[in-house]
């Protein structure tokens, strides 16, 4: 057995598919050290720049000291302390939504929620570009798994029309898709899912904290909190720390407690990550200014792009991909700008499809204007 992994392996690396992990540390002024190289961080998804706050790092160290290091068990046992309360409350608050459920992570939240919501007999169909996590909950959950092409509502409605008949029928999709940077049509997927009877569940872990009023996401900038049942956003992205939520009924809540394995059987987060989420909310709703600097940052790679030529898809957020294809290239691409000081990752196969290997620019409002200057100089080279 072990020399057909050793040679799965080495097809990996021949393929330009091969993955290692960097060895790194955080520097101050949104800086990494990666593989001993300095480098401007254009990498991680803390689009607030949240993660080194003062007041969070204040709230995490008080609740260490005061509850320890971690929860000792499931929260339906004994690990189910008072920050878990507030936590749930502050996300229903920030949310709009009658309650909140914190999860261990969003891959946690996804691939736990979608099977307790469906199984064998009912149907779930999903965005061909939405986030493993949610893929990998819909095959898990063993119900009849239907794919529609990237925010193609015809074929949407396709899918639920082949759905009669099934028990249940759950479509889920991503608001802001973290590889393309692009936005749903959520809108349109509230009216298809009204009009043929289907639970509608979003994935906001790319859109809270940036998007909306006081950073509540995508649902709430479109204005539609109340035709949205089931929203589930990460606390590791804008929010600067770690941990998922579902937003929600309070029926919906009770339901998800006594139907999600993953929720059942898994040790609840340390004090002191839920003392930063608390947070992190409330410092994202007064996060205007930011907000704002993000979105200036966006537009002016967006544009430096296309006086370059390159391809970045339809990118509308703080998400931009540059499209380069083959999976080699982007690598060395990748490399080139890693030794200019600048860290952007090449994404391959299977985070994207084959053939549509890129760059993944992830922007803050941390990052300065020079940051940004220097970013587009470079990706002007890149070839």
């Amino acid at each position: 057995m072990i020399e057909s992994i050793i040679q799965e392996i080495q097809e990996l690396k021949a393929l330009g598919l091969y993955r290692s992990l960097r060895q790194g540390s955080f520097l101050p002024g949104r800086r990494l050290l990666v593989n001993g190289i300095e480098a401007i961080d254009f990498a991680s998804n803390d689009y607030l720049g949240l993660r080194n706050h003062s007041e969070i790092i204040a709230a995490s160290r008080t609740a260490l000291e005061t509850h320890g290091t971690g929860a000792g068990a499931s929260r339906l046992i004994s690990g189910n302390y008072e920050l878990y309360q507030e936590l749930e409350s502050s996300v229903a608050r920030f949310k709009e939504t009658e309650a909140g459920l914190v999860f261990t992570s969003g891959y946690a939240l996804n691939v736990s929620v979608i099977p307790a919501l469906v199984k064998q007999g009912d149907c779930v169909i999903v965005d061909k570009l939405n986030h493993a996590s949610i893929i990998d909950g819909a095959r898990l959950s063993g119900a009849k798994l239907m794919v529609y092409a990237h925010c193609d509502m015809n074929r949407l409605e396709e899918a639920l029309k082949k759905a009669h008949g099934f028990k249940r029928c759950l479509v889920v999709t991503d608001t802001v898709f973290s590889m393309d940077g692009d936005i749903a049509p959520l809108k349109d997927i509230c009216a298809l899912c009204e009009r043929y009877d289907a639970l509608l569940m979003v994935d906001e872990a790319h859109a809270t904290g940036v998007f909306g009023k006081e950073g509540r996401g995508m649902v709430n900038a479109l204005g539609l909190t109340q035709r949205v049942p089931l929203v589930m956003g990460t606390f590791s992205k804008a929010l600067g720390s770690m941990g998922a939520f579902l937003a929600c009924s309070t029926v919906m809540r009770d339901y998800i407690i006594n139907k999600a394995r993953g929720f059942i059987f898994t040790t609840g987060l340390p004090p002191a990550v839920l003392a930063a989420n608390i947070k992190a909310l409330d410092l994202a709703a007064q996060a205007d200014t930011q907000r704002l600097r993000l979105v200036a940052h966006s537009q002016q790679v967006r544009e430096a792009l296309q006086n370059q030529g390159k391809a970045f898809g339809k990118s509308e957020t703080q998400i931009i991909p540059v499209i380069i294809g083959n999976e080699k290239k982007v690598v060395d691409i990748s490399t080139r700008l890693l030794a200019a000081g600048l860290f952007v990752p090449a994404i391959r196969y299977p985070a994207v499809k084959k053939g549509s290997a890129r760059l993944r620019i992830a922007l803050s409002s941390d990052h300065t204007d020079e940051h940004v200057a220097h970013l587009c100089e470079e990706l002007a080279h890149a070839r």
